[in-house]
């Protein structure tokens, strides 16, 4: 089996990172990391990365006129490294236009709301303001606008009484690491199809129901 070759891009902590890392341990999921980039030196993603054996590197965005030319800097690198996809992962960037026409298709983001609902930040004071009784995580194609693009996935989490945005986002992020390496299979399994700006999944159970409040 040939498997798709990943990079990803990290600002921070890098759970999402580990959730990757840790599914592509398993030499049967069709998608493996062979780089890590970070934008900011000795953070814990790159500690994760070196723990799982990928190679990590720092590029910083700092030491580049533009930002333009900081992209330019990273695709370099992940082409040096025979990246076919990129995963945004905590990657605290706006891309420019440039790199995502570059990498159009092949570069993926997850974002802690249901999109196209509160995309930017504090989404989830954003969402326990709003009053919504779901709220969740999306795993989407990158397009030039902020966390715009055609969605690959989402994952749904009840809004309980009592939330609060750190009670909510960690029952979010649980979501969220089991949502992306589940995008990331689907994708390198060939199963989706860009219509326009809609993804048709191939496969899969129709039958799944949320209800919050539940009946």
């Amino acid at each position: 089996m040939t498997r798709l070759r990943v990079g990803v891009l990290v600002s921070g902590r890098g759970s999402n990172l580990q959730a990757l890392l840790d599914a592509a341990a398993d030499p049967a999921f069709p998608a493996e990391i062979v780089l890590v980039l970070s934008n900011i030196a000795g953070v814990q993603a790159l500690q994760r990365a070196a723990a799982a054996g990928v190679p990590g590197e720092t590029i910083s965005h700092r030491a580049y006129p533009s930002r333009e030319a900081f992209e330019r800097a990273l695709t370099e690198t992940l082409e040096a490294a025979g990246v076919d996809l990129v995963c945004q992962a905590g990657f605290m960037r706006i891309v420019t236009p440039w790199f995502v026409d570059h990498w159009r298709d092949r570069l993926i983001n997850i974002h802690p709301s249901l999109l196209p609902a509160f995309p930017g930040l504090d989404t989830h004071a954003r969402a326990l303001a709003a009053g919504v009784k779901l709220h969740g995580c999306s795993v989407h194609y990158v397009r030039t606008e902020v966390d715009s693009g055609p969605i690959i996935g989402q994952a749904a989490v009840p809004v309980l009484a009592g939330d609060d945005p750190d009670r909510l986002a960690a029952r979010v992020l649980e979501a969220e690491h089991r949502l992306y390496p589940h995008c990331l299979r689907l994708l390198a399994e060939g199963r989706l199809t860009l219509e326009g700006e809609r993804v048709r999944v191939d496969g899969g159970r129709d039958d799944a129901l949320l209800i919050n409040p539940p009946l």
